[in-house]
């Protein structure tokens, strides 16, 4: 479709009532159109510091309100600096970075009719400190960091008050720094931090060699992004998404059971544990090749096997496996920091008859089918599907599966500074259990699962990585 006219119909469609916007969106699938040739807007001008939350950021909100203390969905990561750092030129860059991104000056509330809303900020302030731990006993100084880190990272948001990104760095000498950095999740994802980082090291190098930052000009914010998946999604396109969900999922949704190590607590809270390893490299390239063999990814051959794994520990066929999507398969929301992330169920059906090439061809299967309906809120896929609620037990999945392929080789040029990691210490657990593999650009993979700390002991996790 010509770009003009698919913006005056999305124009027009912004502003119709709802019932109206079903009559054109029928239309429009009626000529065999599909959302992805219609433009995102800009949000109307009453609508600019106040509107609707995205269904993800619905979800949030609520499970905030059930449990405030809980961090849980807090984005966070730490880096270790070591060189001569320019400490206002670290506040300069992350006060750009809120500048620029609504989602960094948003805080949410309900409105007159109890429904949730978020609201944006002009001005919005940065949460920014410096501990300076340099004079403290030098035996007990690294603790010390170790401790306020953690505490850094475990203090709980308010949503209603903000801000909702915390920055802080700790000084453990002239030269030596420790930057942490944490979001709500119903502002912020992984995607989010990518995008974060690497216009960080672009301001921050931009400030202390006095030159100018050139970015790209943000086409819309995360608000404009909300408002328009309501719209689209209540004019027909949530029914006709639901519909294959409903087709892949059926109408029973079984719990998966697990071997635990320990009983489930009746509050249903749980910290996390971590294991991590890496994966041979002989390995990683043998599973490429069977990829490519099979016309998939490498996400599709560690998904396969995972389910397999879970089969064979539970002792159950029906395995499901939640499997977050990034959910930025739109211009406009690529270089966006706010909450995009979605969730999808993908389903393998195994017993002891189903070969490892069977569950790769149903893999490949749910990941294709996924794609072309990952505009599905999970929380509308919940409500739909309306499993049993069980106390402290995710509905529809409670494994999830995370291949991430990041790359933040754009801190290396950090004028005068070296990085490494720094581990921020556990936080409360999502999940029963989590895979995380993280592709490299050097084709290295790193494996972590973390799991209920509670739950399973740690000698199970190195049992479980082993297979």
């Amino acid at each position: 479709m010509e770009t003009t006219a698919a913006r005056r119909i999305a124009e027009r469609f912004s502003r119709l009532p709802a019932e109206q916007r079903r009559v054109v969106y029928e239309g429009i699938r009626s000529k065999g159109l599909t959302l992805d040739q219609f433009p995102i807007l800009p949000r109307e001008d009453a609508a600019q510091d106040r509107c609707h939350v995205s269904y993800a950021q619905l979800r949030q909100w609520f499970l905030w309100q059930l449990d405030p203390q809980s961090t849980a969905y807090h984005v966070s990561d730490a880096l270790k600096l070591t060189g001569a750092l320019d400490v206002d030129a670290v506040r300069t860059s992350f006060e750009a970075l809120v500048a620029r991104h609504e989602s960094l000056r948003t805080v949410f509330r309900a409105d007159a009719d109890g429904l949730a809303e978020q609201v944006i900020r002009e001005d919005g302030q940065l949460d920014f400190s410096l501990l300076d731990l340099s004079l403290a006993d030098a035996g007990a100084r690294e603790a010390m960091a170790r401790e306020a880190a953690r505490r850094i990272g475990n203090t709980p948001f308010d949503l209603t008050r903000g801000p909702l990104m915390r920055v802080a760095l700790i000084r453990l000498a002239p030269e030596t720094h420790v930057l942490v950095l944490v979001m709500h999740h119903i502002v912020s994802d992984g995607g989010s931090l990518q995008i974060i980082v690497d216009e960080f090291a672009a301001q921050y190098r931009a400030c202390v060699q006095h030159e100018a930052v050139v970015l790209q000009p943000m086409p819309i914010q995360y608000a404009d992004y909300a408002v328009w998946q309501r719209h689209w999604l209540e004019a027909g396109e949530l029914e006709r998404q639901l519909a294959y969900w409903k087709t892949q999922l059926g109408g029973t949704q079984p719990v998966l059971q697990l071997p635990l190590d320990h009983a489930r607590r009746p509050d249903g809270r749980y910290g996390a544990a971590t294991h991590r390893f890496e994966v041979p490299a002989s390995l990683v390239q043998g599973l490429q090749k069977r990829a490519r063999h099979q016309e998939g990814t490498l996400f599709m051959v560690l998904l396969a096997g995972f389910q397999v794994l879970l089969g064979r520990y539970s002792g159950q066929e029906d395995i499901r496996v939640g499997v977050p999507i990034a959910n930025r398969h739109r211009m406009e929301t690529e270089g966006m920091v706010g909450f995009f992330v979605n969730t999808q169920v993908l389903r393998a059906l195994v017993d002891s008859r189903t070969s490892l090439l069977q569950v790769l061809a149903q893999a490949h299967e749910a990941a294709l089918g996924a794609q072309m309906h990952q505009d599905l809120p999970f929380e509308q896929l919940v409500e739909a599907l309306q499993p049993e609620r069980v106390p402290g037990i995710q509905p529809l999945f409670q494994v999830l599966f995370n291949h991430q392929r990041g790359d933040f080789s754009g801190l290396d040029g950090l004028p005068g500074l070296a990085l490494e990691p720094y581990g921020l210490g556990a936080q409360a657990a999502q999940f029963d259990l989590m895979l995380v593999t993280d592709e490299s650009p050097d084709g290295r993979l790193h494996a972590t699962f973390s799991y209920a700390a509670e739950l399973f002991e740690a000698r199970t996790m190195e049992r479980m990585a082993d297979h």
